[in-house]
């Protein structure tokens, strides 16, 4: 997988979490650009393009399927995860965003380290 040190985008409002997909990213040689709420998100997308980003569903001042949809204006491509401890795979609102293309997949928090891996992994290698 060659990613040309990509920049991918983590907005989570918890800094742990932040910190554990910087990490897992980071091994991966890519570079991250964090923002903790979505009015930071929004300025970040608007001024970078990012061909991925994991989004927290759910934000101090923004839901995280509204803030996909404000992120997909500026970056068209984008390949975006939501990435929640409220929302599931199987959840109505998810299964719609998926197949409104808004979003590319959902996972769960707690998350396992590889799950987070393979989804970079299957989004680089198209």
């Amino acid at each position: 997988m060659t990613n040309n040190q990509q920049t991918i985008l983590i907005v989570d409002d918890e800094p742990d979490m932040c910190w554990a997909l910087e990490n897992i990213l980071n091994h991966m040689n890519f570079h991250v650009q964090k923002a903790f709420n979505g009015e930071q998100a929004l300025q970040l997308a608007s001024e970078n393009r990012f061909p991925m980003a994991f989004l927290d569903a759910k934000l101090p001042d923004i839901e995280g399927l509204d803030l996909a949809r404000g992120i997909r204006e500026s970056n068209d491509g984008i390949c975006i995860f939501i990435v929640s401890g409220y929302f599931y795979k199987n959840d109505k609102e998810v299964q719609q965003a998926l197949t409104k293309g808004l979003i590319s997949g959902c996972i769960a928090k707690p998350f396992d380290h590889e799950e987070i891996r393979t989804a970079i992994r299957n989004r680089f290698s198209e």
